[in-house]
C-alpha cells in the first residue's frame, strides 16, 4: 500500500476538507475586510486608533467588526454540525454565508438595505447550532 494518496481519493476519504476550506475563506475573507478598513481610513483621512469620525468610515469598521462577532459564532458551529451531519451540506450553508457577508459588506458601505444578506449570514449559524445542539444528544441517546 502507498504512502501518497491521490488528490481525489484524499477528497472523498477526508470529507472535512471542505468544512476547512469555508473556514479558510471566512478568515481569508474577514482580512479583505480588514484591508479594505485601513484604506477606508486613508480615504475619510481617519488617524489610528480613532473609530469614528466620518460616516463612510464607520460603515467599513461596522462591517469589518461584525464579521468578527459572527466569526466567533460560525467557526465553531460549522464544525460542530459538520461532526454529527453531513460535511458537503455544512459546507454549501457555509458557502451562503460567505456570499452573505460579501453582500452585507456591499450593502452597509453604501448605505442601501442590509437585511436579506444579514440573514445570509446569520440564518447559517443558527442551522449549523441547531443542527449542533440535535447531533450532541442523538449521540448521548446513543452511547
Amino acid at each position: 500500500m502507498s504512502m501518497y494518496y491521490s488528490f481525489e481519493s484524499l477528497l472523498q476519504r477526508h470529507s472535512m476538507i471542505w468544512i476547512h476550506l469555508v473556514i479558510l475563506f471566512s478568515l481569508f475573507q474577514l482580512l479583505v475586510f480588514v484591508v479594505m478598513v485601513g484604506k477606508a481610513r486613508a480615504t475619510f483621512k481617519i488617524a489610528a486608533p480613532a473609530i469614528s469620525g466620518h460616516d463612510g468610515f464607520e460603515r467599513y469598521y461596522r462591517v469589518q467588526m461584525n464579521t468578527i462577532e459572527m466569526l466567533v459564532m460560525f467557526i465553531p458551529s460549522i464544525l460542530l454540525a459538520a461532526t454529527y451531519w453531513s460535511p458537503y451540506l455544512m459546507a454549501a450553508l457555509g458557502l451562503i454565508y460567505l456570499i452573505g457577508r460579501v453582500l452585507y459588506f456591499r450593502a452597509y458601505v453604501t448605505s442601501k438595505k442590509r437585511t436579506i444578506p444579514f440573514l445570509m449570514g446569520l440564518i447559517p449559524i443558527l442551522i449549523f447550532l441547531i443542527l449542533g445542539i440535535l447531533g450532541s444528544m442523538r449521540a448521548l441517546i446513543n452511547v
